[in-house]
């Protein structure tokens, strides 16, 4: 095990009495516990690290935040294994395993670094303008390319840790626990305000926990908030999307041996501050790029919070006052430091002065030339003010620094350009955010530094976009800054080009002869840093990313061999074989018994809403065709519900239960977002109308019976109910016991059959159920699935949702004007049917079809055309097969269709084209059993 011979001897935030062992690229490494896996890595001595994305460069640790551009990892083994991940944001914990990535066969000899010697002829664009001729090659072109892309690898496992989800509402809710953050929560935290404090570290602080000198306030801050009881803290906690009406997105990474591994926290906040700090920008020159050229604060972070030394001599390359206090933490730690080259003409003050004084060079005016050094910078050329070269094995760089404005931006706040030192800072805001400290742009810095059209002057360190490429793009015509970007790929890594962006800003402006805030800043959208898919989906994996619902009857369906047939999230049974049935053979016993004696069906699943309140009738009224004023109590009445468009949404039976207060059903698809329609409407639109509205469709278990016999087999079990025909009519609704259980029978039917529907508390489903067939024995009743309740809805010419609706039928397309009221006032779509389109003659309209060959099943979806030859010229198509079956009551095939000026057609002969050939058919009017309904009203 390697020591950590660039680790002090004393100093930093770690915890030296609890050292841990890691693994990185095969070799065991020891850290402490506070570390980072960049700040452990350089204690031992280790600066190369990764290779670029493009040309394989040799890269090193660069900064100590999530805005790091080259120190990407593969994290862990098997299936906990994540490409991508930075080191400098990796907690380190005892047995860590990682990896460098994007290198074969090892990050120190990369085959892959031979591209470089191919650079000058893969400039930006370069895959636009290739690999398009001869097309025959493109195979070949994009497995080379499939196999080059990207940098780490995913696991092929599942993942196996939980993510949590969690909501949460506060009064404020502060982004960053820096200086200004800290003071802001405390500020709210002591007026009894709910605070939510989040900040992506694993302590609060920010900058201060780079100080050489803790600030002595920041513990008693932390500690006071922390004893508030409305104020959460979120350490280890990004705030990486910002919504609207305050809706920001959270991810919580937990440490150690929890129950979930990263929380994603949804919050609603009255009040955002945005605390984010600002990002340390570094400087362009020749060759910027090789391992141990470093941001000054981030060698100033390592120094102090961590106690490391990022290098045995350095140089400092600056344009501003800060890195100077990197370089006087250097020299106290016994760091042989210079020169310091500011890029200023002039470099006074206190600061250079104290440099000075304990023998450190400054050179005015500097500027660099280039590096030396192959894994490793060895030694820094500087050409102003005078030419030199100076052997360093480490380089602090320091432009200035950038607000961190993407949530700011995310926000749809708007940004200004602050010319004098050439940063983006918030400007008017959007949702009342409010940026503070230096997200604010408090920090001093100096103007952008300008940077010739080099190709060894590196903007974006990880896709490898040089000064070149960008001038490029702007000789090129890229003059959008969106376009720039995917031109050249700056800006595009998994860091967002968090140091690069605004050097690139600087350099496209200038090729332009125009102010960077004259060209803008690219789009910041959320994630602010990378979210894993797990975190994003929760718990709603496996089993439960789409939650499998049966109902209580569903292990009594297992039992008799039931298929079941998913619908939504249901599944309900589909068709029930015996021992050598076709489901042919299956669907047409079960529709025949139906028909016969009594046929018995699960509808638990469809949608029931309770709805109740004052205005609950106005509420129907609004929301349905036809009028709800006059139906009595007990009473049940079909609806029709449309779309704004007109077109039918949903249908469904309600039924009246008392003077404001009714059971709706929905169809079993449509349930969840019948019941968002109507709370969409109820919360945003009719704010006047008192009106309630419940899920109840797991309350109820519903059992359905229909056929000739179905009243003698309820009258079994029905003990206090009347079901003479004068006393229980059709649509109708009786309370009283069933097999002992108090339900709501409902005479209602979707066969068309005498029918009715017993609703029982869903905990007595199964019990009654059975009680059912206990006493249906005798009437031999059949239980019959969906398929054969479909059979017999067509055989009636009852629509379906879904089948014979497709988001463009009217009420008028389906011969159902009757059910639209002339009188009432307004309803959804009223003024949509009202359009000339919808009046036109020819709209596609419901008919039935019968084939001339009474055995032949027409296909569903199948045209409909007027011509019985199909030749090599298109035909028009007239229409489409919506449902088609065989029907063991009328001994024939019938189908449903919607069929151009259909109502006008009936009689007339046309085919259905399905395969290679023609089928004629005959339209006719779209009900084929019973037409008058007597079976119904028996």
């Amino acid at each position: 095990m390697t020591g950590q011979t660039y680790r002090l001897a004393e100093g930093g935030r770690i915890d030296r009495s609890r050292p841990l062992g890691f693994v990185f690229n095969g070799k065991r490494y020891q850290g402490f516990t506070g570390d980072t896996l960049a700040s452990a890595l350089l204690a031992n001595g280790v600066h190369l690290v990764a290779r670029s994305f493009k040309y394989h460069r040799p890269r090193g640790i660069f900064s100590a935040g999530v805005e790091e551009p080259n120190a990407l990892v593969q994290l862990g083994d098997g299936a906990r294994t994540e490409p991508n991940r930075r080191a400098t944001d990796i907690e380190l914990h005892d047995g860590l395993v990682a990896r460098s990535q994007n290198c074969w066969p090892s990050v120190t000899h990369d085959i892959g670094a031979l591209i470089g010697l191919f650079a000058p002829l893969l400039p930006a664009g370069f895959y636009y303008k290739t690999f398009m001729a001869p097309a025959r090659l493109w195979p070949v072109w994009e497995g080379l390319i499939r196999r080059t892309a990207g940098l780490g690898r995913a696991p092929g496992a599942p993942d196996p840790d939980i993510y949590d989800h969690r909501y949460a509402h506060c009064d404020t809710l502060v982004a960053g626990g820096g200086r200004a953050g800290l003071a802001a929560a405390l500020e709210a935290g002591r007026k009894g305000a709910r605070v939510i404090l989040a900040d992506q570290q694993s302590d609060f602080g920010g900058r201060l926990l780079s100080e050489a000198r803790p600030d002595e306030s920041l513990a008693t801050t932390v500690a006071e908030l922390a004893a508030m009881p409305e104020v959460t803290l979120l350490p280890r906690t990004t705030v990486f999307g910002y919504y609207f009406e305050n809706y920001l997105c959270l991810l919580q990474r937990i440490p150690g041996d929890r129950t979930a591994r990263q929380r994603l926290w949804k919050v609603r906040a009255s009040e955002v501050v945005l605390a984010t700090g600002a990002i340390e920008r570094p400087l362009p020159f020749p060759d910027n790029d090789r391992p141990g050229i470093m941001l000054a604060g981030a060698v100033r972070g390592y120094l102090n919070r961590y106690a490391v030394l990022a290098g045995r001599r350095a140089v400092v390359v600056t344009n501003n006052d800060g890195a100077y206090h990197c370089a006087l933490d250097l020299a106290g730690a016994g760091i042989d430091v210079g020169p310091i080259i500011d890029t200023r003409d002039r470099a006074d003050g206190d600061l250079p002065e104290r440099a000075r004084a304990l023998g450190i060079a400054v050179l005015a005016g500097g500027r660099v030339a280039g590096t030396g050094g192959r894994q490793r910078v060895r030694s820094v050329r500087v050409a102003e003010p005078s030419v030199e070269t100076y052997p360093a094995d480490l380089v602090c760089v320091s432009g200035g620094w950038n607000p961190t404005v993407h949530l700011f931006s995310q926000a749809r706040g708007s940004l200004r350009f602050r010319a004098q030192d050439g940063v983006f800072v918030p400007d008017r805001a959007y949702q009342g955010e409010r940026a503070v400290g230096a997200c604010a742009g408090e920090t001093a810095t100096q103007p952008l530094p300008a940077a010739d059209a080099d190709s060894r002057i590196f903007i974006d360190l990880q896709t490898d976009v040089s000064a070149a490429d960008l001038a490029l793009a702007a000789r090129e015509g890229y003059h959008s800054v969106e376009h720039v970007k995917r031109y050249t790929t700056v800006g595009m890594g998994t860091d967002q080009g968090k140091t690069g962006n605004i050097g690139a800003l600087n350099l496209v402006a200038r090729q332009l002869g125009v102010g960077v805030g004259d060209i803008g800043l690219a789009t910041f959208r959320p994630p602010y840093t990378p979210v894993a898919f797990g975190a994003i989906a929760g718990r709603r994996v496996g089993a439960l990313f789409d939650p499998l619902r049966t109902t209580p009857m569903h292990t009594w369906h297992q039992a008799r061999g039931a298929v079941f047939e998913p619908v939504g999230q249901w599944h309900r049974p589909w068709y029930y074989p015996r021992t050598g049935e076709t489901m042919h053979e299956t669907v047409l016993r079960e529709a025949k018994a139906a028909r016969d004696g009594v046929g018995v069906i699960d509808a638990t699943t469809l949608g029931k809403i309770d709805i109740q309140g004052r205005d609950a009738v106005e509420f129907l009224n609004r929301v349905y065709t036809n009028a709800w004023s006059t139906l009595g109590t007990g009473r049940c009445r079909y609806g029709l519900m449309l779309g704004d468009d007109g077109m039918v949404m949903d249908d469904g039976v309600t039924t009246r239960l008392g003077d404001s207060h009714f059971h709706m059903t929905t169809t079993t698809g449509g349930a969840a977002s019948v019941l968002a329609w109507l709370e969409e409407w109820r919360q945003t639109e009719w704010l006047d109308l008192e009106v309630y509205l419940t899920s109840v469709t797991e309350q109820w278990a519903v059992i359905g019976l229909c056929g000739p016999d179905s009243r003698n087999l309820l009258a079994e079990i029905a003990e206090d109910i009347d079901l003479a025909p004068a006393a229980f009519p059709h649509m109708a609704m009786r309370e009283g016991r069933v097999a002992g259980v108090l339900a709501r029978v409902f005479r209602v039917s979707f066969s068309g059959e005498l029918g009715y529907e017993i609703n029982v508390p869903a905990s007595y489903g199964l019990g009654v159920w059975q009680a059912v067939f206990a006493a249906g024995a005798k009437y031999h009743a059949t239980p019959y699935g969906a398929e054969a309740m479909h059979l017999l809805r067509a055989e009636k010419g009852y629509i379906m949702v879904g089948q014979e609706t497709d988001g463009t039928v009217t009420p008028g397309d389906l011969g159902m004007d009757w059910i639209v009221s002339k009188t009432k006032p307004d309803f959804i779509g009223e003024r949509s049917l009202a359009r000339s389109d919808m009046l036109r003659a020819d709209r596609k309209q419901l008919v039935g079809l019968l084939t001339e060959d009474r055995a032949l099943v027409l296909e569903e979806g199948a045209h409909i055309v007027a011509t019985e030859t199909l030749g090599p010229s298109p035909v028009a198509m007239l229409g489409h097969v919506t449902s088609s079956y065989f029907s063991p009551n009328i001994k024939r095939s019938i189908a449903l269709a919607l069929l151009a000026a259909g109502s006008g057609r009936i009689g007339e002969r046309l085919f259905v084209a399905q395969g290679d050939r023609t089928i004629a058919v005959t339209v006719v009017e779209p009900r084929f059993f019973d037409p008058r309904g007597e079976r119904l009203n028996a």
